[in-house]
């Protein structure tokens, strides 16, 4: 059985451990869960993950309770394919989908998940960055996949409710060495109704729209809205588009935060990403690892962050051929070949 470190990956390297636990049938066995963390052990988004991709395979889970520090997988061979899941908290309902698409795209009958919690909050990407900058780039690798959202939920009521829709798919290599020339920027910005008053919503939307004007680059507002939600929030989405790629930057409002405060921490982030030669942001970096072992290819990232550093490691502690090199510009070129699980 595979025995992995959780010490210093966080919630991700379980997450990731699950995800290539259940696609290639490997069991493992994870300790010292979050070990590095003030809080260690299992959270009720962490355990969530865990009951969730149990359910969606049939696996055999020993330790699965909170706080636990130590956990079994034995990933089964069944495939469920309706599930639902409460997180319970403002725990994010994204980071969730992640989890499981890599699953669900691999299987052989659509997949449904639909999940309650936090889906615009801190340590993961907003519900509109997953439907308009993620899923648009893996559906050019061949993923159908759409996300519904029902509800918004912020920290720290959560509350939010969206659903994920997989249908299985022939997936082709990823080739995002180059990105190409900027195309358009599009802006999304959202609030809860109780900031409706002070119009949070449209003063991101106008102070991100004139900071990207003074740096030379235009923007559109393709969307401002006002949405019911048990906490008070906002969020603000930037997204490029490029030739080859499209990048997303988000940020998010939160009490004594200047809605221009927002605006300009999204702008600040995209126009420092515009200066390199990288070919997706550094939050898709860290997210595509798992598809980019699995089917092949390459992507050029912005840096080599912790983050990739551990899932890097735990791709071949799983089977993965995986390498990475870096460039004069400093971004980094991760290549792999398709996972012998599903070729």
């Amino acid at each position: 059985m595979l025995v992995v470190d959780g010490a210093e990956g966080g919630g991700q390297l379980l997450r990731t451990a699950l995800s290539l636990s259940t696609v290639t049938g490997t069991p493992f066995r994870i300790e010292d869960i979050r070990g590095g963390r003030p809080n260690p052990g299992l959270k009720p988004q962490h355990l969530t993950a865990v009951e969730t991709m149990a359910e969606l395979c049939g696996a055999e889970v020993e330790g699965a309770e909170l706080g636990a520090e130590s956990l079994t997988v034995r990933p089964g061979d069944e495939r469920h394919t309706s599930l639902r899941a409460d997180i319970g908290t403002a725990g994010s309902v994204t980071l969730l989908f992640d989890t499981v698409l890599p699953v669900a795209v691999m299987g052989d009958e659509p997949c449904r998940l639909t999940a309650t919690g936090g889906t615009d909050v801190k340590w993961s990407p907003t519900i509109e960055y997953h439907r308009s900058v993620k899923l648009p780039l893996l559906a050019t690798q061949g993923v159908d996949a759409t996300i519904d959202l029902s509800e918004t939920g912020f920290y720290p009521a959560g509350g939010g409710k969206a659903t994920l829709q997989v249908a299985p798919a022939s997936l082709s290599p990823f080739d995002l060495d180059r990105r190409g020339d900027l195309g358009g920027v599009d802006l999304y910005s959202k609030a809860s109704e109780s900031l409706a008053d002070r119009n949070v919503a449209d003063r991101q939307a106008a102070h991100a729209r004139e900071e990207l004007d003074a740096a030379g680059v235009s923007a559109t507002v393709q969307r401002v809205e006002y949405v019911e939600a048990a906490s008070p929030g906002s969020s603000l989405l930037l997204r490029a588009d490029y030739e080859r790629t499209v990048v997303g930057f988000d940020a998010l409002g939160e009490r004594g935060r200047p809605s221009e405060a927002v605006a300009e921490d999204a702008v600040r982030r995209f126009t420092a990403f515009h200066d390199t030669d990288a070919a997706v942001d550094p939050h898709m970096g860290d997210q595509l690892l798992v598809v980019l072992a699995l089917v092949g290819g390459c992507v050029r990232i912005p840096a080599l962050t912790d983050h990739v550093r551990t899932n890097l490691a735990l791709l071949d502690r799983f089977g993965s051929d995986v390498d990475i090199d870096r460039a004069a510009d400093g971004t980094h070129l991760v290549e792999a070949n398709p996972h012998p699980a599903v070729d």
